[in-house]
Protein backbone atom coordinates (compact mmCIF):
# COMPACT_ATOMS: atom_id res chain seq x y z
CA UNK A 1 0.00 0.00 0.00
CA UNK A 2 1.43 3.39 -0.96
CA UNK A 3 2.28 5.56 1.98
CA UNK A 4 0.52 8.90 2.31
CA UNK A 5 2.55 12.02 2.92
CA UNK A 6 2.97 13.12 6.49
CA UNK A 7 4.94 15.81 8.20
CA UNK A 8 6.92 15.27 11.39
CA UNK A 9 5.95 17.04 14.59
CA UNK A 10 8.81 19.04 16.02
CA UNK A 11 8.56 21.42 18.94
CA UNK A 12 11.20 24.13 18.83
CA UNK A 13 11.79 27.54 20.31
CA UNK A 14 12.41 30.16 17.58
CA UNK A 15 12.17 33.91 16.99
CA UNK A 16 11.48 34.21 13.30
CA UNK A 17 8.95 32.93 10.82
CA UNK A 18 8.42 33.22 7.07
CA UNK A 19 6.97 36.55 6.05
CA UNK A 20 4.24 34.75 4.14
CA UNK A 21 2.55 31.53 5.03
CA UNK A 22 3.86 28.80 2.79
CA UNK A 23 1.35 26.33 1.49
CA UNK A 24 1.51 22.65 2.22
CA UNK A 25 -0.70 19.75 1.34
CA UNK A 26 -3.13 18.44 3.92
CA UNK A 27 -3.20 14.76 4.63
CA UNK A 28 -5.84 12.57 6.17
CA UNK A 29 -5.35 11.34 9.70
CA UNK A 30 -5.15 7.62 10.35
CA UNK A 31 -4.86 5.89 13.68
CA UNK A 32 -2.05 3.64 12.48
CA UNK A 33 0.10 6.58 11.37
CA UNK A 34 1.14 9.79 13.02
CA UNK A 35 -0.34 13.07 11.84
CA UNK A 36 2.53 15.44 11.51
CA UNK A 37 2.30 19.18 11.80
CA UNK A 38 5.14 21.58 11.30
CA UNK A 39 3.64 25.01 11.88
CA UNK A 40 5.73 27.87 10.57
CA UNK A 41 4.42 30.02 13.41
CA UNK A 42 6.41 27.84 15.82
CA UNK A 43 9.70 28.14 13.93
CA UNK A 44 11.78 30.41 16.13
CA UNK A 45 15.31 30.58 17.41
CA UNK A 46 16.36 27.32 19.04
CA UNK A 47 17.39 27.72 22.64
CA UNK A 48 18.16 25.16 25.30
CA UNK A 49 15.11 25.12 27.48
CA UNK A 50 15.03 24.52 31.19
CA UNK A 51 12.85 21.45 31.49
CA UNK A 52 10.79 20.65 34.53
CA UNK A 53 11.82 17.75 36.71
CA UNK A 54 9.75 14.73 35.68
CA UNK A 55 7.18 13.36 38.07
CA UNK A 56 7.37 9.84 39.45
CA UNK A 57 4.39 8.92 37.31
CA UNK A 58 6.14 10.18 34.18
CA UNK A 59 9.33 8.30 35.04
CA UNK A 60 7.39 5.08 35.51
CA UNK A 61 5.38 5.60 32.33
CA UNK A 62 8.51 6.19 30.26
CA UNK A 63 10.21 3.16 31.79
CA UNK A 64 7.22 0.93 31.00
CA UNK A 65 6.93 2.22 27.44
CA UNK A 66 10.65 1.78 26.80
CA UNK A 67 10.29 -1.87 27.81
CA UNK A 68 7.40 -2.24 25.35
CA UNK A 69 9.68 -1.18 22.48
CA UNK A 70 11.14 -4.69 22.73
CA UNK A 71 7.73 -6.38 22.68
CA UNK A 72 7.13 -9.09 20.10
CA UNK A 73 3.99 -7.29 18.90
CA UNK A 74 4.49 -4.73 16.15
CA UNK A 75 1.33 -2.89 17.16
CA UNK A 76 2.46 -2.71 20.80
CA UNK A 77 5.80 -1.22 19.72
CA UNK A 78 4.08 1.34 17.50
CA UNK A 79 1.66 2.40 20.23
CA UNK A 80 4.47 2.68 22.77
CA UNK A 81 6.64 4.76 20.43
CA UNK A 82 3.73 7.13 19.76
CA UNK A 83 3.18 7.70 23.49
CA UNK A 84 6.91 8.21 24.01
CA UNK A 85 6.98 10.88 21.30
CA UNK A 86 4.24 12.80 23.12
CA UNK A 87 5.96 12.43 26.50
CA UNK A 88 9.30 13.59 25.12
CA UNK A 89 7.82 17.00 24.40
CA UNK A 90 6.53 17.52 27.93
CA UNK A 91 9.00 15.56 30.09
CA UNK A 92 12.31 15.20 28.21
CA UNK A 93 14.34 14.70 31.40
CA UNK A 94 12.43 11.50 32.09
CA UNK A 95 14.40 9.94 29.21
CA UNK A 96 17.89 10.54 30.58
CA UNK A 97 18.59 6.86 31.26
CA UNK A 98 16.94 5.58 28.08
CA UNK A 99 18.77 7.13 25.14
CA UNK A 100 20.54 3.87 24.24
CA UNK A 101 17.25 1.95 24.28
CA UNK A 102 15.69 4.57 22.01
CA UNK A 103 18.57 4.30 19.56
CA UNK A 104 18.17 0.52 19.55
CA UNK A 105 14.49 0.99 18.63
CA UNK A 106 15.54 2.74 15.41
CA UNK A 107 16.34 -0.72 14.08
CA UNK A 108 12.77 -2.05 14.40
CA UNK A 109 11.37 -3.19 11.05
CA UNK A 110 8.15 -1.13 11.11
CA UNK A 111 8.35 2.44 9.84
CA UNK A 112 6.10 4.03 12.46
CA UNK A 113 8.22 2.98 15.42
CA UNK A 114 11.27 4.45 13.71
CA UNK A 115 9.71 7.81 12.82
CA UNK A 116 8.19 8.20 16.28
CA UNK A 117 11.53 7.45 17.97
CA UNK A 118 13.30 9.92 15.69
CA UNK A 119 10.79 12.50 16.92
CA UNK A 120 11.65 11.54 20.51
CA UNK A 121 15.38 11.92 19.86
CA UNK A 122 14.79 15.30 18.20
CA UNK A 123 13.09 16.47 21.39
CA UNK A 124 15.98 15.18 23.49
CA UNK A 125 18.76 16.73 21.39
CA UNK A 126 18.86 19.97 23.37
CA UNK A 127 19.29 18.07 26.64
CA UNK A 128 21.34 14.97 25.82
CA UNK A 129 23.09 15.94 22.59
CA UNK A 130 26.29 13.99 23.08
CA UNK A 131 24.38 10.81 23.94
CA UNK A 132 21.98 11.33 21.04
CA UNK A 133 24.96 11.51 18.66
CA UNK A 134 25.12 7.71 18.85
CA UNK A 135 21.91 7.66 16.80
CA UNK A 136 23.68 8.99 13.71
CA UNK A 137 24.23 5.65 11.97
CA UNK A 138 20.57 4.71 12.33
CA UNK A 139 19.46 8.23 11.41
CA UNK A 140 21.55 8.09 8.25
CA UNK A 141 19.93 4.80 7.26
CA UNK A 142 16.50 6.29 7.93
CA UNK A 143 17.34 9.43 5.96
CA UNK A 144 17.71 7.33 2.83
CA UNK A 145 14.97 4.79 3.57
CA UNK A 146 13.57 3.69 0.23
CA UNK A 147 10.16 2.66 1.55
CA UNK A 148 8.96 5.44 3.87
CA UNK A 149 8.92 9.14 3.10
CA UNK A 150 7.75 9.80 6.65
CA UNK A 151 10.82 8.07 8.09
CA UNK A 152 13.07 10.08 5.77
CA UNK A 153 11.45 13.35 6.82
CA UNK A 154 11.58 12.48 10.54
CA UNK A 155 15.29 11.70 10.22
CA UNK A 156 15.93 14.98 8.42
CA UNK A 157 14.10 17.00 11.07
CA UNK A 158 15.94 15.12 13.83
CA UNK A 159 19.26 16.09 12.25
CA UNK A 160 18.15 19.72 11.90
CA UNK A 161 17.11 19.86 15.54
CA UNK A 162 20.30 18.15 16.67
CA UNK A 163 22.49 20.39 14.52
CA UNK A 164 20.82 23.55 15.83
CA UNK A 165 21.96 22.90 19.41
CA UNK A 166 25.67 23.69 19.02
CA UNK A 167 28.43 24.47 16.51
CA UNK A 168 29.91 21.00 17.04
CA UNK A 169 26.58 19.30 16.44
CA UNK A 170 25.92 21.37 13.33
CA UNK A 171 29.25 20.25 11.86
CA UNK A 172 28.28 16.65 12.54
CA UNK A 173 24.80 16.94 11.04
CA UNK A 174 25.44 19.14 8.02
CA UNK A 175 27.01 16.61 5.59
CA UNK A 176 23.94 14.37 5.84
CA UNK A 177 21.52 17.29 5.62
CA UNK A 178 23.31 18.68 2.57
CA UNK A 179 23.15 15.34 0.80
CA UNK A 180 19.46 14.96 1.61
CA UNK A 181 18.65 18.45 0.29
CA UNK A 182 20.21 17.50 -3.03
CA UNK A 183 18.47 14.10 -3.13
CA UNK A 184 14.96 15.25 -2.21
CA UNK A 185 14.84 18.77 -3.63
CA UNK A 186 11.32 19.48 -4.82
CA UNK A 187 9.81 16.29 -3.39
CA UNK A 188 6.49 16.38 -1.53
CA UNK A 189 8.33 16.56 1.81
CA UNK A 190 10.65 19.37 0.73
CA UNK A 191 8.41 22.10 2.17
CA UNK A 192 8.85 20.68 5.66
CA UNK A 193 12.54 20.03 5.07
CA UNK A 194 12.95 23.75 4.43
CA UNK A 195 11.19 24.50 7.70
CA UNK A 196 13.71 22.23 9.40
CA UNK A 197 16.56 24.11 7.72
CA UNK A 198 15.09 27.40 8.92
CA UNK A 199 15.23 26.00 12.46
CA UNK A 200 18.86 25.02 11.83
CA UNK A 201 19.65 28.50 10.50
CA UNK A 202 18.35 30.07 13.71
CA UNK A 203 20.36 27.69 15.86
CA UNK A 204 23.82 27.88 17.43
CA UNK A 205 25.63 26.62 14.34
CA UNK A 206 29.23 26.94 13.15
CA UNK A 207 30.52 29.53 10.70
CA UNK A 208 31.33 26.79 8.20
CA UNK A 209 27.78 25.43 8.31
CA UNK A 210 26.33 28.94 8.01
CA UNK A 211 28.39 29.53 4.88
CA UNK A 212 27.58 26.12 3.38
CA UNK A 213 23.85 26.43 4.09
CA UNK A 214 23.73 29.92 2.64
CA UNK A 215 25.50 28.74 -0.52
CA UNK A 216 23.13 25.78 -0.83
CA UNK A 217 20.07 28.07 -0.61
CA UNK A 218 21.44 30.82 -2.86
CA UNK A 219 20.36 29.40 -6.22
CA UNK A 220 16.75 28.83 -5.15
CA UNK A 221 16.57 32.21 -3.45
CA UNK A 222 17.50 33.83 -6.74
CA UNK A 223 15.80 31.54 -9.26
CA UNK A 224 13.02 29.46 -7.70
CA UNK A 225 9.38 30.41 -7.19
CA UNK A 226 6.73 29.86 -4.54
CA UNK A 227 7.53 28.42 -1.14
CA UNK A 228 10.98 27.22 -2.23
CA UNK A 229 12.08 30.75 -3.07
CA UNK A 230 10.40 32.16 0.03
CA UNK A 231 12.00 29.76 2.48
CA UNK A 232 15.38 29.92 0.77
CA UNK A 233 15.37 33.71 1.18
CA UNK A 234 14.28 33.41 4.83
CA UNK A 235 17.03 30.90 5.59
CA UNK A 236 19.71 33.13 4.05
CA UNK A 237 18.36 36.12 5.97
CA UNK A 238 18.46 34.16 9.23
CA UNK A 239 22.11 33.31 8.68
CA UNK A 240 23.25 36.94 8.46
Amino acid sequence: MAEKKKTAQVKVNTSSKPTKKATSKTTSKKTSKKEVKVDEKTVKKVEKKVAKKPTKAQLKKVNDLISTLSDASRRARQDASHELAELAHIAPLAFEEHVDALIDALYRPEAQTRWEILDVLASLSAYFGDAVFKAFDAAEASLFDTDSATVRLASFLFLCQYGATSAKHSDEAWPLLDEAVQCYHGDAEYHDMLQGLLTLAHGDISKDVKKALSNRMKFDAENATGYIKQYSEEIISALK
